[in-house]
């Protein structure tokens, strides 16, 4: 988990201790992630400092987004509307084809339209 965190602070630019400070971790804290297994709390907290979900930061999702857009903005949106739902897996995952499907849908209208390129 900690070259993903490692990651994701070198894609914004800023450092672990960085990081550390933002979250209002003691110094060092991440660097523990080496070698241990941190607490949900301290998993939900950097992922939502990144806008990222816990299973990415978990190594059990390859993209750090759900879907890409502006800012994150789409990602967030998602996650703030899902975020009082209780879903097991196998309906988060068709939650998020069904999502990304509407998606595509929308862009392809777009490109017939000739507005998307």
């Amino acid at each position: 988990m900690f070259d993903i965190v490692k990651k994701l602070c070198d894609k914004r630019g800023i450092s672990i201790n960085d990081l550390e400070e933002a979250l209002g971790y003691s110094k060092n804290t991440l660097y523990r992630l080496k070698k241990q297994n941190p607490g949900a709390d301290k998993i939900k907290a950097i992922a939502d400092y990144f806008q990222v979900s816990t299973d990415y930061l978990l190594g059990r999702e390859n993209s750090s987004q759900i879907i890409k857009g502006p800012d994150n903005e789409i990602a967030e949106f998602y996650r703030k509307v899902t975020s009082d739902l209780e879903m097991n897996e196998c309906e988060e995952q068709e939650l998020k084809d069904d999502f990304k499907a509407y998606l595509q849908m929308r862009a392809e209208i777009l490109k017939s339209k000739g507005k998307g390129k």
